[in-house]
């Protein structure tokens, strides 16, 4: 009798499969990583967090970095777990190209789109510059090592054969170095519009110097994850045309072993109350379920999925997979 009793309780051990077993327990706080003051990750993270941490039902904090590059590496090495990027730095991740040395980062998974990040290049009116060209020999941020600038701009700069001056740094450091004259221009990776170039243009005029067509076709030729993006006419003070350039999308990616019903929650929670975090930073108005199809290489983590299939989105069923490998 005794052994048949401890036959069942063994099969029951071994067969049963309680509710969420296949899922780990939700942490008690996810880190954002976002990327340094002065740029749109900065304040779209820290909106972000709060707005997770007051629909989602555990705490959210947004930790400052260097950028997109930085963030990667962190949720690789689990000391975060929501991450910013561009789809530029993040397709150099997963193919282990560029900054990576060969090493392919694949504990990434989609969740949902940000915004565009137009490349605008900029400097003050007082220098008479009106193309890229004049920019050789010329005193150029292009914001943090680990940021998109940093990442893109040296390419952008080779690619084209304008041997400029080229300086890391926060971007509000690099925005105060234009305008006392220690930097000759900017160019900007970030999301629009730049609050503190804003700021800084309505002070001071800024020349934005767009690339011409033959100088984006051979960028595209150099770096082809960039793809065309615009910034309206207004956006800033002395843009009094539409400029044309190029741009990357930006995602929230998290660690592929979140668990599903925490990720579902997070996807759920911005879209249904995307206009505040619209509040905190007009580029969430980019924010759109609309727009995942501006991630054609990622997988989307299983939660996000699960929410975009339930209000009719189609995700690509390559992408819908888990990829782990």
């Amino acid at each position: 009798m005794r052994l048949h009793i401890l036959s069942a309780l063994l099969t029951m051990f071994v067969f049963a499969t309680p509710a969420g077993a296949d899922e780990t327990a939700s942490p008690d706080t996810v880190i954002i990583t976002t990327a340094s003051p002065g740029g749109i990750y900065y304040v779209y993270g820290k909106g972000l967090a709060t707005l997770l941490t007051k629909y989602v039902g555990i705490t959210f904090s947004d930790q400052a970095t260097q950028g997109p590059v930085q963030n990667l590496l962190l949720l690789d090495q689990r000391k975060a777990m929501l991450a910013l990027t561009t789809m530029g730095v993040a397709l150099q991740a997963w193919n282990g190209a560029d900054w990576t040395k060969g090493k392919q980062y694949r504990a990434m998974r989609a969740v949902f789109p940000m915004y565009d990040t137009p490349f605008h290049f900029t400097a003050p009116k007082r220098l008479n510059l009106l193309s890229l060209a004049p920019l050789a020999g010329k005193r150029i941020g292009v914001g943090p090592k680990a940021g998109t600038g940093g990442v893109y701009f040296p390419q952008i700069f080779k690619a084209l054969g304008i041997a400029a001056v080229l300086r890391n740094g926060a971007w509000e450091d690099l925005l105060q170095q234009m305008s006392s004259g220690e930097l000759d221009g900017i160019a900007v990776a970030v999301g629009v519009p730049v609050t503190e170039l804003a700021a800084l243009d309505a002070m001071e005029p800024v020349n934005y110097l767009q690339p011409t067509p033959d100088q984006v076709a051979i960028i595209r030729n150099h770096i082809p994850e960039v793809t065309p993006s615009l910034i309206p006419a207004g956006t800033y003070p002395s843009l009094t045309k539409d400029y044309h350039t190029l741009g990357l999308y930006n995602f929230a990616v998290v660690d592929k072993d979140l668990p599903n019903d925490l990720v579902y929650k997070i996807v759920k929670a911005v879209f249904e109350h995307r206009q505040e975090l619209e509040s905190f930073h007009p580029a969430a108005k980019e924010t759109l379920p609309a727009n995942v199809d501006r991630n054609t290489f990622l997988p989307f983590h299983p939660g996000a999925v699960r929410y975009y299939r339930e209000i009719g989105v189609d995700i690509p069923a390559a992408l819908a997979a888990r990829g782990d490998k």
